[in-house]
């Protein structure tokens, strides 16, 4: 999770909101990302999908079922999809995001009957760090 706050932080550096992800499989990192949905004008550039994008390159396969994910903040929707269809086989995820979550909050994305996979779901990891980074990112804005 470490790799995950630092890729946040740098993420913050560029202006993005500060959210960062690592995928790893068997101990090693196969892919880390920071948001970048400003710098590639893509609002699909979250963390998580850029980091899974890459592991599957890496891979050479759509599916990281022996693959786990650690992210700073609980996934969107959308990332909760990708994060399903690629067969993360655990997310492990730090701040919670009542407002914009799919895991615990919103959806429930892997609750719903119609999710093919769900990933085993640890959260709360390194949540004090995670929100920090988020609640200086914003303070600084406001």
């Amino acid at each position: 999770m470490e790799i995950a706050l630092h890729e946040a932080r740098q993420a913050a550096e560029r202006g993005e909101t500060p959210v960062g992800a690592v995928v790893v499989r068997a101990g090693e990192i196969l892919a880390r990302a920071g948001n970048e949905t400003r710098a590639r004008n893509d609002p699909t550039a979250h963390a998580e999908i850029l980091a899974i994008r890459e592991a599957a390159m890496a891979r050479g396969s759509e599916r990281l079922p022996d693959c786990d994910l650690y992210v700073t903040l609980e996934p969107c929707a959308m990332c909760a999809a990708a994060i399903s269809f690629a067969r993360i086989r655990r997310l492990y995820f730090g701040a919670g995001d009542p407002k914009g979550g799919a895991v615990e909050a919103g959806p429930r994305f892997f609750s719903q009957p119609t999710c093919h996979h769900a990933p085993d779901v640890y959260a709360g990891i390194a949540e004090s760090a995670s929100a920090s980074i988020l609640r200086d990112f914003f303070r600084a804005r406001r």
